[in-house]
């Protein structure tokens, strides 16, 4: 395959600003969709992200900021989308050109909750991609650390394992380490559950569990996500691998995680809501938990998944914390 590819990023929060600095590593040019005017703007004025990664240093020479999704979209080959998955759709329905034979790539960690699918079987039902020409790009990697330039790892997953190759070849760098992978739904599924996960990881801590227990936690969380994927996708994988552990440890562990974060103040007393105000990104993980225990529970035998039970019970249910996660700690080992 050519590596001549072209690359359009759709979003501009975080991932989105830290998968653009990366491209512009090895691109001359990157088409970026902005959804507003005065974004864009100040981007061209200051020279980087008003809200989100705002150390990064953008070079305007390299870039072409658009508020028209369809002329981003008709510029380029490979289409990453980054929009957090509450909004995925809505944006969606502004596109009006074919993208059928476009690579689509998701940066998404979640379900689209308009069709119950995971991003990449959404675009193959809802705009006739082909699944050959769906690529998951998933880490451990958290954006911060992409600004900061620290060594990070990313996995592109895609089933054409030429395609995942020349892709993961455009994302490599001396601060960027790349592996191709051809599990595009396990990755994709595994990059949702450890958002779950990583709240149930800061419930935990701001109800005052020490690190014996999230050790434990995490021990389970691993089990649990094995039980789920190989419920909804039975295939050969080793769920130890970097793309399905190593995504769960960093995002379980890391200050830098949004969902820890949010897990951490429903735990310490703050409802949902007055969490969801205070915080100024999307948890991706509290729209998951609700997906995943719907899927899980429309299975016939449905996977035993206690964590996801319990975070899903306190942010949907309204059950107490303190009193769901005692009744967890029983069910774990």
């Amino acid at each position: 395959m050519s590596s001549g590819l072209k690359y359009a990023v759709f979003g501009s929060g975080s991932w989105a600003t830290a998968i653009v600095k990366m491209l512009c590593e090895n691109s001359d040019q990157v088409d970026w969709y902005v959804r507003k005017q005065q974004t864009i703007d100040y981007i061209i004025s200051e020279e980087h992200n008003p809200s989100y990664l705002s150390s990064v240093e953008l070079n305007l020479d390299q870039l072409r900021l658009n508020t028209d999704i369809n002329t981003v979209a008709e510029a380029a080959d490979v289409l990453i989308f980054a929009i957090p998955s509450a909004f995925m759709e809505s944006e969606l329905q502004k596109v009006t050109i074919d993208i059928s034979s476009k690579i689509i790539m998701s940066a998404v960690k979640g379900i689209i909750p308009e069709s119950g699918f995971l991003v990449g079987e959404h675009f193959h039902q809802k705009y006739g991609v082909d699944l050959n020409n769906i690529v998951v790009l998933t880490g451990p990697c958290h954006a911060e650390e992409v600004a900061l330039e620290r060594l990070s790892y990313l996995t592109i997953a895609c089933a054409d394992l030429d395609i995942a190759n020349v892709v993961a070849d455009q994302f490599s760098s001396n601060y960027i380490r790349t592996s191709a992978n051809d599990d595009v739904v396990g990755a994709e599924y595994a990059a949702m559950l450890k958002n779950i996960y990583a709240i149930a990881a800061g419930m935990a801590h701001g109800l005052g569990y020490g690190d014996n227990f999230q050790s434990v936690l995490m021990s389970n969380a691993t089990r649990e996500m094995k039980r789920f994927i190989k419920k909804v996708h039975k295939m050969k994988r080793n769920i130890n691998e970097t793309v399905y552990l190593g995504d769960l440890l960093v995002t379980c562990y890391s200050l830098f995680s949004r969902n820890r974060m949010f897990g951490n103040m429903i735990g310490k007393g703050y409802t949902v809501k007055s969490a969801q105000m205070e915080m100024s990104m999307i948890a991706e993980g509290y729209y998951a938990s609700k997906s995943a225990h719907q899927i899980n529970q429309g299975k016939e035998k449905p996977a035993q998944t206690p964590i996801i039970d319990t975070v899903y019970d306190i942010l949907y249910m309204n059950k107490d914390a303190k009193k769901a996660f005692k009744k967890l700690t029983e069910k774990l080992g």
